[in-house]
């Protein structure tokens, strides 16, 4: 259309170019505003169902960790998020490169500032998809022992064995050697018995081995060991090992050596423990 024409248009009509630019501009405004409604809507939308796809996953299968999926199902909200917040300033006629630039940058900083704390997520991560340790396990991770109560993906909480919290950053758990105590079904208790060189050592052989076995937590199967390991400067001494369920471990070795010093007293085997003999040279 010339401007002829629309000058012809306005004469007849009595509509000004003014009128016309104002109602063009109006429009498309008015356009790009319920676009960016539309896209914020399904934006909301989509992340929120992202989200909880993400989450129901974690939790339909008893295998997977609740925690891992509930933050990967934040992680995907907030992309989601971004993505149409871009899609909307592009709405308006606005470059986004610039945005998605800044972005970059943005998390580069914050990476760097915070690189501590991500290292912990990175291994809290790799915590919970490897599982090395889980709830209810009994560990010992740098030098601390104790029941794993929680595993965040900043650190992971234990209980001592005097029931106090002792909280590990993961990077240093990660970064470990991580002992865990409760992970197979068994464990086998060890102890070292001596006895006196003028003893039966057949004798004392049976009476040690025969008061662990009556135990009904010590099991037949591997079969118990026990044997001489060393002459010792006041004792022959016995090594016994003995298979016995993992939560009874603690216990049971304790017990045992009760046990076989009031049936090695009762059967008249001594005991030895360290004599000095003082020789007085000046008489």
């Amino acid at each position: 259309m010339t401007l002829t024409d629309i000058l012809a248009i306005e004469i007849t009509n009595g509509i000004t170019l003014g009128d016309m630019l104002t109602a063009e501009f109006l429009t498309s405004v008015l356009g790009s505003v319920l676009s960016a409604i539309a896209i914020l809507i399904l934006g909301f939308f989509v992340a929120g169902w992202a989200r909880r796809r993400i989450i129901r996953l974690g939790l339909k299968y008893e295998a997977l960790d609740d925690t891992l999926f509930i933050f990967l199902g934040n992680i995907t909200r907030y992309v989601v998020l971004i993505f149409a917040g871009l899609f909307i300033l592009n709405t308006f006629g606005v470059q986004t490169t610039s945005f998605v630039a800044i972005i970059g940058a943005a998390g580069l900083a914050i990476g760097l500032a915070l690189q501590g704390t991500l290292s912990n997520v990175a291994a809290g991560v790799m915590i919970i998809v490897f599982r090395p340790i889980k709830l209810g396990d009994f560990v010992q991770i740098g030098g601390e022992m104790g029941t794993v109560k929680s595993i965040s993906l900043n650190y992971t909480e234990l209980a001592s064995a005097a029931n106090v919290q002792v909280i590990i950053p993961n990077a240093q758990v990660w970064g470990n050697t991580i002992t865990n105590f409760s992970i197979y079904p068994t464990r086998r208790a060890e102890w070292m018995f001596g006895v006196g060189y003028g003893a039966d050592l057949k004798k004392a052989e049976t009476v040690i081995l025969d008061t662990i076995m009556a135990d009904p937590r010590a099991k037949t199967d591997p079969e118990p060991f026990i044997q001489v390991n060393n002459l010792g400067d006041f004792s022959v001494d016995f090594l016994v090992r003995v298979w016995v369920d993992s939560g009874d471990f603690f216990a049971f070795q304790a017990d045992m050596k009760r046990a076989v010093k009031e049936a090695l007293d009762e059967a008249g085997i001594d005991i030895p423990f360290p004599t000095q003999t003082l020789i007085n040279q000046a008489s």
